[in-house]
């Protein structure tokens, strides 16, 4: 593997950006930073994130409202991240994820996260039954009016450190 393909911007940002609060480090990461998001809530303990994606006229689609891949791509790594900070002794992933454009994204939109404690019971269980675990979480992308504009269903792989991918994943 060359040194290019070893590179990852989360190392790099934790590195070279700890000075920084997380929220920054996450409105500064590069995959985010052209978005212009915004953090407006994040929970010490990622139990709870709201994060402003601005309608501009970069993310602006054909039809008017927000481009669908600016909210995939915000949504996307949400979960898992949450799920790390939480399951620290495990490798963490986003398994499936399912985007379902509800109404038109007009307006600026936030995005709700909630991590509900009977989830992270749920999952200690079957990690301390089975070493692993594959929760679903459901959350949103909401316009100004609070209305729900985008269903976000995100299916978390949770693994134990040296879990044979494929060996029953």
């Amino acid at each position: 593997m060359s040194k290019k393909s070893k590179f990852s911007s989360i190392t790099f940002a934790n590195k070279f950006l700890g000075f920084l609060s997380e929220e920054k480090r996450l409105e500064w990461w590069p995959a985010w930073w052209l978005m212009r998001i915004k953090v407006t809530s994040l929970a010490r303990d990622w139990r709870e994130v709201r994060i402003t994606l601005p309608l501009t006229w970069v993310s602006r689609n054909m039809g008017g409202g927000m481009f669908g891949g600016f909210q995939a791509s915000l949504a996307d790594p949400i979960a898992p991240l949450a799920c790390a900070k939480i399951f620290t002794d495990y490798h963490v992933w986003t398994r499936k994820l399912s985007v379902d454009f509800q109404r038109p994204g007009d307006t600026d939109l936030e995005l709700r996260f909630d991590f509900p404690p009977e989830k992270e019971e749920e999952i200690r269980l079957e990690l301390a039954e089975r070493g692993r675990s594959t929760p679903t979480f459901e959350y949103g992308l909401y316009r100004e009016d609070g209305l729900l504009c985008t269903k976000i269903e995100c299916v978390v792989a949770i693994r134990v450190k040296g879990y044979a991918v494929g060996a029953g994943c």
